[in-house]
Protein backbone atom coordinates (compact mmCIF):
# COMPACT_ATOMS: atom_id res chain seq x y z
CA UNK A 1 0.00 0.00 0.00
CA UNK A 2 2.77 2.45 0.93
CA UNK A 3 4.67 1.74 -2.28
CA UNK A 4 1.58 2.40 -4.40
CA UNK A 5 0.90 5.65 -2.58
CA UNK A 6 4.42 6.93 -3.19
CA UNK A 7 4.44 6.00 -6.90
CA UNK A 8 3.93 9.10 -9.12
CA UNK A 9 1.04 9.02 -11.58
CA UNK A 10 1.52 12.16 -13.65
CA UNK A 11 4.55 10.97 -15.63
CA UNK A 12 5.64 7.73 -17.17
CA UNK A 13 8.78 6.48 -15.47
CA UNK A 14 11.21 4.20 -17.22
CA UNK A 15 14.26 2.56 -15.83
CA UNK A 16 16.98 2.74 -18.39
CA UNK A 17 20.60 1.73 -17.92
CA UNK A 18 22.77 4.79 -17.62
CA UNK A 19 25.44 5.06 -20.24
CA UNK A 20 28.80 6.62 -19.62
CA UNK A 21 29.39 9.22 -22.37
CA UNK A 22 32.64 8.98 -24.29
CA UNK A 23 33.34 12.62 -23.55
CA UNK A 24 33.26 11.98 -19.80
CA UNK A 25 35.50 8.95 -20.17
CA UNK A 26 38.09 11.07 -21.98
CA UNK A 27 38.15 13.83 -19.37
CA UNK A 28 40.64 12.07 -17.07
CA UNK A 29 43.37 11.45 -19.69
CA UNK A 30 42.81 14.91 -21.17
CA UNK A 31 43.20 16.49 -17.73
CA UNK A 32 46.40 14.51 -17.19
CA UNK A 33 47.71 15.59 -20.59
CA UNK A 34 46.86 19.23 -19.82
CA UNK A 35 48.75 19.00 -16.52
CA UNK A 36 51.84 17.65 -18.30
CA UNK A 37 51.66 20.40 -20.93
CA UNK A 38 51.30 23.14 -18.31
CA UNK A 39 54.11 21.70 -16.16
CA UNK A 40 56.59 21.34 -19.01
CA UNK A 41 55.49 24.59 -20.63
CA UNK A 42 56.05 26.60 -17.48
CA UNK A 43 59.38 24.86 -16.90
CA UNK A 44 60.45 25.90 -20.41
CA UNK A 45 59.51 29.59 -20.12
CA UNK A 46 59.52 30.27 -16.35
CA UNK A 47 62.40 31.86 -14.44
CA UNK A 48 64.87 29.33 -13.11
CA UNK A 49 65.23 31.04 -9.73
CA UNK A 50 61.68 32.34 -9.47
CA UNK A 51 60.57 35.95 -9.31
CA UNK A 52 59.05 38.40 -6.85
CA UNK A 53 55.94 40.55 -7.18
CA UNK A 54 55.80 43.65 -4.94
CA UNK A 55 58.47 42.08 -2.74
CA UNK A 56 56.64 38.76 -2.42
CA UNK A 57 58.23 35.75 -4.07
CA UNK A 58 55.19 34.36 -5.86
CA UNK A 59 56.63 33.02 -9.11
CA UNK A 60 57.91 29.47 -8.44
CA UNK A 61 61.32 28.30 -9.56
CA UNK A 62 61.78 26.09 -12.60
CA UNK A 63 65.16 24.59 -11.79
CA UNK A 64 65.59 20.84 -12.03
CA UNK A 65 65.82 20.66 -8.26
CA UNK A 66 62.45 22.39 -7.77
CA UNK A 67 60.64 21.14 -10.89
CA UNK A 68 62.06 17.97 -12.40
CA UNK A 69 60.92 16.93 -15.84
CA UNK A 70 57.98 14.55 -15.94
CA UNK A 71 60.07 12.00 -17.81
CA UNK A 72 62.70 12.09 -15.03
CA UNK A 73 60.02 11.31 -12.44
CA UNK A 74 58.74 8.39 -14.49
CA UNK A 75 62.24 7.02 -15.00
CA UNK A 76 62.91 7.20 -11.29
CA UNK A 77 60.13 4.68 -10.69
CA UNK A 78 62.16 1.97 -12.39
CA UNK A 79 65.36 2.56 -10.46
CA UNK A 80 66.32 1.22 -7.00
CA UNK A 81 65.05 3.18 -4.04
CA UNK A 82 68.61 3.55 -2.76
CA UNK A 83 71.09 4.24 -5.52
CA UNK A 84 73.84 1.71 -5.84
CA UNK A 85 71.92 -0.96 -3.91
CA UNK A 86 70.10 -3.96 -5.34
CA UNK A 87 66.93 -3.30 -3.39
CA UNK A 88 63.33 -2.77 -4.37
CA UNK A 89 62.52 -0.22 -7.02
CA UNK A 90 60.83 3.03 -6.18
CA UNK A 91 57.72 1.85 -8.01
CA UNK A 92 57.30 -1.20 -5.77
CA UNK A 93 57.85 0.88 -2.63
CA UNK A 94 55.34 3.54 -3.71
CA UNK A 95 52.74 0.90 -4.65
CA UNK A 96 53.13 -0.82 -1.28
CA UNK A 97 52.83 2.48 0.60
CA UNK A 98 49.82 3.55 -1.45
CA UNK A 99 48.10 0.21 -0.87
CA UNK A 100 48.73 0.50 2.87
CA UNK A 101 47.27 4.02 3.03
CA UNK A 102 44.36 2.99 0.80
CA UNK A 103 43.31 0.29 3.26
CA UNK A 104 43.47 2.75 6.15
CA UNK A 105 41.46 5.29 4.14
CA UNK A 106 38.80 2.73 3.26
CA UNK A 107 38.54 1.62 6.87
CA UNK A 108 38.24 5.22 8.07
CA UNK A 109 35.68 6.00 5.37
CA UNK A 110 33.50 3.01 6.27
CA UNK A 111 33.60 3.88 9.97
CA UNK A 112 32.93 7.54 9.22
CA UNK A 113 29.98 6.74 6.95
CA UNK A 114 28.47 4.41 9.57
CA UNK A 115 28.92 6.99 12.33
CA UNK A 116 27.55 9.80 10.17
CA UNK A 117 24.45 7.85 9.13
CA UNK A 118 23.79 6.80 12.71
CA UNK A 119 24.03 10.36 14.01
CA UNK A 120 21.92 11.72 11.15
CA UNK A 121 19.23 9.10 11.75
CA UNK A 122 19.24 9.89 15.48
CA UNK A 123 18.97 13.64 14.86
CA UNK A 124 16.26 13.13 12.26
CA UNK A 125 14.20 11.00 14.63
CA UNK A 126 14.53 13.16 17.74
CA UNK A 127 14.56 16.95 17.59
CA UNK A 128 16.14 17.06 21.04
CA UNK A 129 19.09 15.02 19.76
CA UNK A 130 19.47 17.34 16.77
CA UNK A 131 19.52 20.46 18.94
CA UNK A 132 21.94 18.85 21.37
CA UNK A 133 24.37 17.23 18.93
CA UNK A 134 24.49 19.45 15.85
CA UNK A 135 26.43 22.36 17.45
CA UNK A 136 29.05 19.94 18.76
CA UNK A 137 29.37 18.26 15.38
CA UNK A 138 30.09 21.61 13.76
CA UNK A 139 32.52 22.57 16.54
CA UNK A 140 34.37 19.26 16.22
CA UNK A 141 35.56 20.18 12.74
CA UNK A 142 37.35 23.28 14.02
CA UNK A 143 39.84 21.20 16.02
CA UNK A 144 43.18 20.95 14.15
CA UNK A 145 43.97 17.44 13.02
CA UNK A 146 47.60 17.81 14.07
CA UNK A 147 46.45 18.52 17.63
CA UNK A 148 44.36 15.34 17.72
CA UNK A 149 47.08 13.06 16.36
CA UNK A 150 49.19 12.91 19.57
CA UNK A 151 46.05 12.24 21.61
CA UNK A 152 45.07 9.22 19.53
CA UNK A 153 48.62 7.91 19.70
CA UNK A 154 48.53 8.08 23.51
CA UNK A 155 45.43 5.91 23.44
CA UNK A 156 47.64 3.06 22.29
CA UNK A 157 49.13 2.65 25.75
CA UNK A 158 45.88 3.10 27.67
CA UNK A 159 43.09 1.49 25.66
CA UNK A 160 42.74 -2.23 25.18
CA UNK A 161 39.45 -2.79 23.32
CA UNK A 162 38.18 -6.35 23.79
CA UNK A 163 41.49 -7.25 25.38
CA UNK A 164 43.55 -6.32 22.31
CA UNK A 165 46.24 -3.69 22.07
CA UNK A 166 45.34 -0.44 20.31
CA UNK A 167 47.59 -0.58 17.21
CA UNK A 168 49.35 2.45 15.81
CA UNK A 169 47.51 2.27 12.51
CA UNK A 170 44.21 2.58 14.36
CA UNK A 171 45.17 6.13 15.31
CA UNK A 172 45.38 7.13 11.63
CA UNK A 173 42.13 5.31 10.83
CA UNK A 174 40.40 7.05 13.75
CA UNK A 175 41.43 10.49 12.53
CA UNK A 176 40.36 9.54 9.02
CA UNK A 177 36.92 8.53 10.29
CA UNK A 178 36.77 11.72 12.37
CA UNK A 179 37.07 13.84 9.23
CA UNK A 180 34.84 11.62 7.10
CA UNK A 181 31.79 11.39 9.36
CA UNK A 182 30.89 15.10 9.34
CA UNK A 183 29.87 15.59 5.67
CA UNK A 184 27.95 12.31 5.80
CA UNK A 185 26.04 13.38 8.91
CA UNK A 186 25.16 16.81 7.51
CA UNK A 187 24.30 15.52 4.02
CA UNK A 188 22.16 12.69 5.35
CA UNK A 189 20.39 15.00 7.79
CA UNK A 190 19.48 17.36 4.95
CA UNK A 191 18.39 14.44 2.81
CA UNK A 192 16.17 12.95 5.51
CA UNK A 193 14.40 16.30 5.80
CA UNK A 194 14.01 16.77 2.02
CA UNK A 195 10.67 14.93 1.41
CA UNK A 196 7.69 17.22 0.95
CA UNK A 197 5.28 17.66 3.81
CA UNK A 198 2.45 16.28 1.69
CA UNK A 199 4.30 12.99 1.22
CA UNK A 200 5.00 12.71 4.94
CA UNK A 201 1.40 13.56 5.83
CA UNK A 202 0.16 10.98 3.34
CA UNK A 203 2.23 8.28 5.02
CA UNK A 204 0.91 9.39 8.40
CA UNK A 205 -2.64 9.11 7.11
CA UNK A 206 -1.99 5.45 6.29
CA UNK A 207 -0.67 4.89 9.83
CA UNK A 208 2.86 4.16 8.61
CA UNK A 209 5.40 3.88 11.37
CA UNK A 210 8.40 6.20 11.52
CA UNK A 211 10.68 3.37 10.44
CA UNK A 212 8.47 2.59 7.43
CA UNK A 213 8.52 6.23 6.42
CA UNK A 214 12.26 6.35 6.89
CA UNK A 215 12.88 3.22 4.83
CA UNK A 216 10.41 3.98 2.03
CA UNK A 217 10.62 7.76 1.78
CA UNK A 218 13.30 9.54 3.78
CA UNK A 219 16.32 7.37 3.01
CA UNK A 220 15.64 7.10 -0.77
CA UNK A 221 15.14 10.87 -0.84
CA UNK A 222 18.50 11.35 0.87
CA UNK A 223 20.53 9.49 -1.79
CA UNK A 224 21.11 12.62 -3.98
CA UNK A 225 22.40 14.40 -0.87
CA UNK A 226 24.57 11.47 0.20
CA UNK A 227 26.52 11.17 -3.06
CA UNK A 228 28.22 14.61 -2.85
CA UNK A 229 28.74 14.05 0.87
CA UNK A 230 30.35 10.69 0.16
CA UNK A 231 32.73 12.26 -2.35
CA UNK A 232 33.79 14.87 0.18
CA UNK A 233 34.10 12.24 2.91
CA UNK A 234 36.35 10.09 0.71
CA UNK A 235 38.73 12.97 0.06
CA UNK A 236 38.78 13.89 3.75
CA UNK A 237 39.48 10.27 4.67
CA UNK A 238 42.56 10.35 2.48
CA UNK A 239 43.68 13.67 3.94
CA UNK A 240 43.17 12.31 7.45
CA UNK A 241 45.32 9.25 6.79
CA UNK A 242 48.15 11.10 5.03
CA UNK A 243 48.33 13.87 7.63
CA UNK A 244 48.13 11.33 10.45
CA UNK A 245 50.96 9.28 9.00
CA UNK A 246 53.10 12.41 8.86
CA UNK A 247 52.12 13.63 12.34
CA UNK A 248 52.50 10.37 14.28
CA UNK A 249 55.34 8.94 12.21
CA UNK A 250 53.39 5.88 11.09
CA UNK A 251 55.54 3.67 8.90
CA UNK A 252 54.61 1.98 5.63
CA UNK A 253 52.14 4.68 4.52
CA UNK A 254 52.39 7.10 1.61
CA UNK A 255 52.37 10.11 3.94
CA UNK A 256 55.45 8.91 5.76
CA UNK A 257 57.07 8.06 2.42
CA UNK A 258 56.63 11.65 1.25
CA UNK A 259 58.53 12.90 4.31
CA UNK A 260 61.20 10.22 3.93
CA UNK A 261 61.78 11.04 0.26
CA UNK A 262 61.70 14.77 0.96
CA UNK A 263 64.86 14.35 3.01
CA UNK A 264 66.58 13.22 -0.19
CA UNK A 265 65.09 16.06 -2.20
CA UNK A 266 68.32 18.00 -2.54
CA UNK A 267 70.24 15.22 -4.24
CA UNK A 268 67.32 13.35 -5.79
CA UNK A 269 64.38 15.72 -6.47
CA UNK A 270 62.60 13.34 -8.84
CA UNK A 271 62.31 10.81 -6.04
CA UNK A 272 60.22 13.21 -3.97
CA UNK A 273 57.62 13.55 -6.68
CA UNK A 274 57.25 9.79 -7.04
CA UNK A 275 55.79 9.68 -3.52
CA UNK A 276 53.60 12.68 -4.34
CA UNK A 277 52.31 10.80 -7.38
CA UNK A 278 51.47 7.89 -5.11
CA UNK A 279 49.39 10.22 -2.92
CA UNK A 280 47.64 11.54 -6.03
CA UNK A 281 46.85 8.01 -7.19
CA UNK A 282 45.48 7.26 -3.72
CA UNK A 283 43.04 10.14 -4.03
CA UNK A 284 42.05 9.14 -7.57
CA UNK A 285 41.38 5.54 -6.51
CA UNK A 286 39.18 6.70 -3.65
CA UNK A 287 37.34 8.99 -6.03
CA UNK A 288 36.85 6.13 -8.47
CA UNK A 289 35.43 3.91 -5.74
CA UNK A 290 32.96 6.63 -4.79
CA UNK A 291 31.97 7.02 -8.45
CA UNK A 292 31.26 3.29 -8.58
CA UNK A 293 29.19 3.60 -5.41
CA UNK A 294 27.31 6.49 -7.04
CA UNK A 295 26.37 4.36 -10.04
CA UNK A 296 25.37 1.48 -7.77
CA UNK A 297 23.17 3.56 -5.48
CA UNK A 298 21.45 5.41 -8.34
CA UNK A 299 21.24 2.50 -10.79
CA UNK A 300 17.51 2.02 -10.20
CA UNK A 301 16.49 5.66 -9.93
CA UNK A 302 13.73 6.22 -12.48
CA UNK A 303 14.12 8.75 -15.26
CA UNK A 304 11.26 10.68 -16.76
CA UNK A 305 10.15 9.58 -20.19
CA UNK A 306 7.67 11.02 -22.59
CA UNK A 307 4.25 9.44 -22.20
Amino acid sequence: MIESVLAPTDVVLAREPRKLPVRRALMAPLALLLFVVVWEGYKAIGPENGASIFGWKLIPRTSDRAMPHIIDMLRRFGRPEVRGANERTVLSVVIAATWYSLRLSLFGLVVGVAAGLFLATLMSRFNLARRALLPYLVASQTVPLIALAPITVNWGGKLRPFGHEFPAWMAAATLSAFLAFFPIAIGALRGFASPKDTSVELLDSYAASWWQGFRKLRFPSAVPFLIPALKLAASLAVVGVVVSEISIGLRFGIGRLVISYYQDGTSDPAKVFTAVMGAVVLGLVMGGLVAMADRFLTRARPTEANS
